[in-house]
């Protein structure tokens, strides 16, 4: 491994999962000396990202330093050195491999894996008279790794107005808060929505088409969050009430009619067209060519969805008058 002369550019880690809290090492010189300090960039980081022991203050004339693993400093701890005058640098027994070592004492552990958790000492040497060094204590310490949540549901596809929808966000622990996500939007609290036992479990009494949606929900400690998979539910609803177009029912002989019919449903709807109470075809839409006055009557749109079991219709009196404007 050649000299290094400058600390690595620190590079902003994204942490989830298992975090590594490094708390500053302080310690002091004699008193015409300033105050060494070393600080974890960055100060919270997840398994398998990088982090550098960054020292600051140095004292003057320095002959060299040495890290070490764990409290005790003997050589079976001894991860690496640097010496001064020769820029030289020495791996130890310690020494895994992903530490990087630079000219200003700072350390850069690569990949943390949880053998990585635990204290770290650097000893400093001074040349003259400050031959014994200085020590200092560095400590990483390691948290448990938040388990991805997943939701369980009791419906996937409940009913508008009739089903009660009941999520329930595992696993369950009291050291996680919980929150509830839709369409990627926080839930507000309202009165359609309960969420006993500290959130976990997310209930919609009486559940409509608006809440339709990919739901997620997030645990929560004092690090930070992990999302589950989405789950999407979606409600069925309707027939509502159908719309008949066009909305004019008076036709000369001769013309052709033709009338559309629509109303809101999932699944979509069933329809089917009566005309004087007589069936007369199944689809969204009826065209009768060259009509006469035979035509006249009262045509009714029926709508069905089997999901819901709900059905609907709408009626409008069609006039075919004998009589022809010249």
């Amino acid at each position: 491994m050649g000299p290094l002369s400058a600390p690595l550019c620190t590079q902003r880690i994204t942490w989830k999962g298992l975090l590594l809290t490094a708390s500053l090492l302080n310690f002091w010189n004699p008193p015409t000396t300033a105050q060494v300090m070393i600080e974890a960039q960055p100060p919270k980081i997840s398994e398998g990202k990088d982090v550098l022991l960054l020292v600051h203050n140095l004292p003057q004339n320095l002959a060299g330093y040495m890290w070490y693993k764990g409290q005790m400093m003997d050589l079976y701890h001894y991860i690496i050195s640097y010496i001064a005058d020769s820029q030289t640098i020495i791996p130890g027994p310690a020494y895994s491999g992903r530490e990087t070592v630079y000219s200003n004492a700072s350390l850069l552990i690569q990949k943390v894996t949880r053998e990585d958790a635990g204290s770290y000492n650097l000893h400093i040497i001074k040349r003259g008279d400050e031959t014994t060094g200085v020590t200092g204590h560095f400590t990483v310490t390691l948290y448990s790794k938040l388990p991805k949540p997943y939701i369980t549901i009791n419906n996937l596809n409940p009913r508008e107005n009739t089903d009660v929808l009941t999520f329930t966000c595992e696993p369950k622990s009291e050291n996680y808060t919980y929150m509830w996500w839709l369409n990627g939007q926080s839930l507000p609290v309202s009165p359609s929505v309960k969420r006993p036992i500290e959130n976990r479990i997310l209930i919609l009494p009486s559940v409509t088409r608006n809440e339709t949606g990919p739901y997620q929900c997030e645990i929560r400690d004092q690090y930070g969050g992990i999302l589950s998979d989405p789950v999407t539910v979606n409600v069925l609803y309707g027939p509502d009430l159908p719309r008949i177009y066009p909305a004019f029912t008076y036709y000369h002989k001769g013309e052709n009619l033709s009338l559309s019919c629509i109303a809101d449903s999932n699944p979509p709807a069933e329809y089917s067209w009566t005309i004087n109470g007589k069936f007369h075809l199944s689809g969204q839409k009826l065209s009768i060519p060259q009509i006469t006055t035979k035509h006249s009557g009262l045509y009714a749109c029926s709508v069905r969805n089997s999901a819901t079991g709900k059905e609907s219709s709408k009626s409008v009196t069609v006039k075919v008058p004998e009589w022809t404007l010249p």
